[in-house]
């Protein structure tokens, strides 16, 4: 289990492949504000299986924060780019939030490196323009901590907030750069995939915690209902992290589905 970073679009990605080669790969994409650590108690069980690429996007955790313009099109690109570094094909892509939209985009435009979806916490549209000002404005004028308190009451159940390692969880967000929280919220803002997912017809399983204060139960709902045979699970007692909250709930979601659809 080493991290290495690969360079790929003109970014360094701080990304780390494990579990058994030649086996079925699942691919993991983060949401707004954190890095891969997110997926630690879920890959501990799934590496054992499967072959498992987790990467941190550009302006998140430890890989690049290119002062260039770019967007969700680059977002998209990397994850590609990592995949094909890889030789990664028919793999998982299991996506949260942001990562949602980026598996979704992945879907629909390269077929052949995705066989089926998981869309945690995530929608085809999410929040508006005016949200996404707001936040890219306080954002650059106050900086990521002035904001920090309530993000993590979006992400987190209550009784969350008084476990042990919650300090950890919010260290990892204050520690996000101020230009890469900003630029990938303009990507968020920018994106609206409710046409090209209504189209999808691979595997999806859709999941999202009760308590998800960003993206809400019926708008993640909504999302699965564009796609035709998906299921949807809602997990009960997590936020908008339910990969960090409820692990064991999650990773069972997971193997449930994958064992549905034969990928092993």
């Amino acid at each position: 289990m080493v991290s290495q970073i690969v360079t790929t679009n003109g970014a360094a990605h701080h990304c780390r492949i494990e579990g058994p080669e030649g086996k079925s790969a699942v691919v993991f994409a983060n949401s707004l504000g954190t890095d891969f650590r997110i997926w630690d108690a879920v890959v501990a069980d799934l590496v054992k299986s499967h072959r498992v690429l987790r990467y941190d996007k550009r302006g998140h955790g430890l890989s690049d924060d290119p002062n260039t313009e770019w967007s969700m099109g680059e977002l998209v690109g990397d994850a590609i780019a990592l995949m094909d570094h890889f030789g990664l094909k028919d793999a998982a892509f299991v996506g949260l939030s942001v990562g949602g939209l980026i598996a979704q985009r992945i879907a629909a435009a390269r077929p052949d490196l995705v066989r089926m979806m998981v869309l945690a916490d995530t929608a085809a549209r999410i929040g508006n323009d005016d949200l996404w000002n707001d936040r890219i404005l306080q954002v650059q004028r106050d900086g990521l901590g002035s904001m920090a308190t309530a993000i993590l009451e979006r992400w987190f159940a209550s009784d969350f907030h008084e476990d042990e390692n919650f300090a950890m969880w919010r260290n990892m967000l204050v520690r996000t750069t101020d230009q890469g929280y900003a630029r990938v919220s303009a990507a968020i803002r920018d994106t609206d995939l409710r046409r090209s997912t209504s189209g999808l017809t691979l595997p999806t399983l859709v999941v999202v915690g009760d308590k998800d204060g960003a993206t809400p139960p019926s708008l993640v709902r909504g999302t699965a209902d564009l796609i035709v045979g998906s299921q949807f699970e809602i997990i009960c007692g997590a936020g908008h992290l339910p990969c960090v909250e409820k692990p064991n709930v999650f990773i069972d979601l997971l193997r449930k589905f994958f064992v549905k659809h034969s990928f092993v």
